[in-house]
């Protein structure tokens, strides 16, 4: 019998001085995390004040996935930094909300709810 694997695309992108989107295609479990993990150790070498997993095209969350972005949390906070999520599907969202991890996390609906709020932390105290 042959397994079927769904992989996982990463892309990381820079959106700001410090902030990250993280768009996940795909499904974090025990065989794609900790390639995610990898590259979110190396993207985020230097201080990060914010980054938003974008979920949009998320489709199954193992607990390797999430202990993986567990483990971003706890690093980014660690140095005053935040952790936000975009576009959870309904089955991914009550993941989440199982292991009670939204109330240490932004949420956003849409990219322009979650650029309006990188482009408002970014901006110098006038």
């Amino acid at each position: 019998m042959r397994e079927h694997i769904i992989a996982l695309d990463i892309d990381i992108q820079q959106k700001g001085a410090n902030a990250y989107r993280v768009s996940l295609n795909g499904s974090p479990d025990t065989i794609t995390s900790p390639d995610l993990e990898a590259q979110l150790d190396q993207a985020f070498s230097g201080h990060v004040a914010m980054a938003v997993f974008d979920m949009e095209h998320l489709t199954f969350i193992s607990s390797a996935g999430l202990r993986v972005i567990f483990k971003t949390l706890k690093k980014l906070k660690a140095s005053d930094g935040r952790v936000g999520v975009s576009k959870m599907s309904p089955s991914v969202r009550k993941v989440f909300e199982i292991v009670k991890a939204l109330p240490d996390m932004n949420v956003f609906a849409n990219d322009e709810e979650m650029d309006a709020y990188l482009a408002a932390m970014q901006r110098p105290d006038t």
